[in-house]
């Protein structure tokens, strides 16, 4: 059973969850979470925001694995457990951020590109990688957290700890050079 689990894809995996299969729950689990920390921690350098998100996500996908419509709405299980983990960071920063400033963790500066970039680097054509690589990087991390990463600008503006209008400039700004390098 075991292997024949490890053969299986992760949106099998979710459809098993949905039915109750513990097992299938805790293969997906396994494929996933260390992937899923390190997006995490890219965007929280708090260690019990992560886990408390980590955990917070797993026991969503738990519970609602039943309405994961995957690629019949051609999206896939890992895009899927992204949003719910990047919605209950979101919703971390939001409690915390009630009464306090944004963690100073997020305004260091990254000292390594981020996992996503690099994939972006290697699977995005040369004429847009080269153009998202040429954006400033406060441009880029508001294009990332609204375009790839689908939050509002709302939920962007409180994981950045920008106001939203700086967010919406920011897009708006991004978005021209983005053309006017295409172009």
């Amino acid at each position: 059973m075991k292997r024949a689990l490890g053969e299986l894809d992760e949106e099998k995996l979710i459809r098993l969850t949905a039915k109750g299969d513990r097992t299938a729950f805790e293969e997906f689990y396994r494929r996933t979470s260390p992937w899923l920390i390190v997006r995490l921690r890219r965007r929280c350098a708090d260690e019990q925001v992560v886990a408390d998100v980590l955990q917070d996500t797993y026991l969503a996908v738990w519970r609602a694995a039943g309405s994961f419509a995957g690629s019949v709405t051609g999206g896939s299980a890992v895009g899927w457990v992204w949003t719910i983990a990047a919605r209950r960071l979101v919703d971390a920063f939001r409690r915390r951020a009630h009464h306090a400033q944004p963690p100073p963790e997020m305004m260091a500066a990254e000292l390594a590109p981020a996992a996503e970039e690099e994939a972006l680097a290697t699977t995005v054509g040369d004429e847009v990688g080269d153009a998202l690589r040429r954006l400033a990087p406060e441009l880029r991390a508001v294009l990332q957290a609204m375009v790839l990463d689908g939050l509002t600008v709302r939920e962007t503006s409180i994981l950045l700890g920008l106001p939203e209008g700086t967010v919406k400039t920011r897009a708006r700004r991004a978005r021209i050079a983005m053309r006017e390098a295409m172009s």
